[in-house]
């Protein structure tokens, strides 16, 4: 293969890597609708999250600091909703189950993970929350319309802005 054809290669496979992105993009956002977080992997139903279903949603507030910043949080917890999507919580979160992770997406690339026991009261004390409101008014474009926030931690960068994705995943095994 001359040099040329392998730059060509690479060039063709980046190309497709980069449309197979948008489409799972586009599947997860579908134009025209309202922004939305979808959560799926391995869950027993997948959802799909705009500000109307939350807003129904048992809600809780909390109160942290963003960079020093102090603000009055509000949204769903995220193990509540990790519930409604059939991932084991509570007294069946236990074996296999421990292995889990989420991972979450935001808008520009930027990703955290949670190991699912973190979401849990029966093993963290604090909230992690996927807030909408910040001191009583929608999130701005800046930060939402969705952010992950998480009480007690010393540092806020797990505290996701503009999230577009949450998936539960399985750690590999050895």
């Amino acid at each position: 293969m001359t040099p040329l054809t392998r730059r060509f290669a690479g060039f063709a496979l980046s190309l497709v890597a980069w449309i197979a992105c948008g489409v799972a993009q586009a599947e997860r956002a579908p134009a025209g609708d309202a922004p939305a977080v979808a959560l799926g992997g391995e869950v027993a139903k997948p959802l799909r999250l705009d500000a109307a279903a939350l807003a129904k949603m048992k809600r809780v507030a909390v109160e942290a600091d963003d960079h020093g910043t102090p603000g009055r949080w509000e949204g769903v917890r995220l193990i509540d909703l990790l519930r409604d999507a059939g991932v084991p919580t509570g007294d069946t979160l236990r074996g296999k189950a421990l292995a889990l992770y989420l991972r979450v997406d935001a808008a520009d690339g930027y990703r955290a993970v949670y190991a699912l026991a973190e979401l849990d009261a029966g093993f963290r004390d604090g909230e992690v929350i996927l807030a909408d409101h910040r001191d009583g008014k929608p999130l701005d474009a800046k930060e939402g319309p969705f952010r992950i926030v998480a009480t007690g931690e010393k540092r806020p960068a797990r505290w996701v802005r503009q999230v577009v994705a949450i998936d539960v995943l399985r750690a590999p095994e050895k």
